[in-house]
């Protein structure tokens, strides 16, 4: 009996062992499809960094028909990546979302011009059409035309601005001549398209000023109420920041990991090592915590925007990265 009580103990004393290293499941919603614009966590995911922080995350793809927003407050996810002014006027509309940490520390958003339409300064700009994404894309480009007191309705000697899809078309088939582009992505699809850099004239938000916060980490208020929550949020973004620290320094094998990742096999290995290294410059120099001054630019030109009546209050917290970073 004692032998048999004594295996009973031994087989408990392994089963709770086993119970106490259980990961904790967490899932990361993306802004968009699987690309290596959201490298640092496929990488993080590849390299076991969640595995060491006792993490079993699971990574969701974004999509057109994706509201990342919608999938966090539905309890489909537990994080998600997404771009300052969507992010605020999806808590102005009462979603209790709050940022706990910003891997990118720049925008790479820029309007990029055909250079047949002798559009060299943004003096030149009236009389042309801008095309750009909505669903709170706009909103730099909206500002960036009030400071400059242009109207966007075509009138008064101001500009047109059209809205447009994910896409260059608008641009090569001139029904627009500037658009929108990523540093990382659509600029390269309009090289792809047989353009040359001398060809075009670009505007990088950053440079005009109108930047705003990009790939930001949002939860909800709910979840930094709840100690537990909190702890696995400083896990994810210590073994986030980890897998975006070496997707800069190994760029080519970050973007071999994102096509191992993509289910859709729509990405060439092409296109995701020139977008990680595009990537790379974004992230550098931050450490995954705010920059408070660069937020709260980002607040007043969504406000300039229209897109927010107030600035925000609670949308941010250092609580996260203060004790990930420790």
């Amino acid at each position: 009996m004692k032998t048999i009580m004594k295996t009973l103990g031994v087989a408990s004393l392994g089963l709770w062992a086993g119970m106490a290293q259980a990961a904790d499941d967490m899932t990361l919603q993306l802004k968009w499809v699987t690309q290596a614009q959201f490298a640092g966590y496929y990488v993080a995911l590849d390299k076991g960094f969640y595995e060491e922080e006792g993490l079993n995350v699971t990574i969701k793809p974004g999509g057109p028909d994706i509201a990342p927003v919608q999938v966090l407050l539905g309890g489909g996810a537990d994080v998600m990546v997404d771009w300052a002014p969507s992010a605020l006027a999806a808590r102005e509309k009462g979603a209790p979302i709050v940022n706990i940490a910003q891997p990118f520390a720049t925008s790479g958003l820029m309007l990029t011009c055909l250079k047949e339409h002798n559009i060299n300064s943004p003096a030149d700009f009236p009389g042309h059409t801008l095309g750009t994404w909505f669903y709170g894309n706009e909103i730099p480009l909206y500002s960036w035309m009030g400071k400059l007191g242009y109207a966007t309705d075509g009138s008064d000697g101001g500009v047109t601005i059209q809205k447009i899809n994910f896409n260059v078309d608008p641009l090569l088939q001139k029904q627009v001549e500037c658009a929108t582009t990523m540093t990382y992505n659509e600029y390269w699809q309009v090289i792809d398209a047989g353009l040359t850099p001398d060809d075009l004239v670009v505007f990088k938000y950053e440079d005009e000023g109108i930047s705003t916060l990009e790939d930001g980490l949002y939860t909800t208020e709910e979840k930094l109420a709840d100690p537990v929550e909190v702890e696995k949020m400083v896990r994810f973004v210590r073994a986030s920041m980890k897998g975006w620290k070496y997707a800069e320094v190994n760029p080519d094998e970050a973007a071999e990991i994102v096509l191992d990742n993509d289910q859709s096999g729509a990405q060439t290995e092409k296109h995701q090592k020139r977008m990680m290294g595009e990537i790379a410059k974004l992230t550098a120099g931050s450490n995954g915590a705010l920059n408070v001054a660069d937020f709260e630019r980002s607040a007043a030109i969504t406000m300039e925007g229209g897109m927010i009546t107030k600035a925000p209050e609670g949308a941010w917290t250092h609580a996260i990265t203060d004790e990930a970073l420790n």
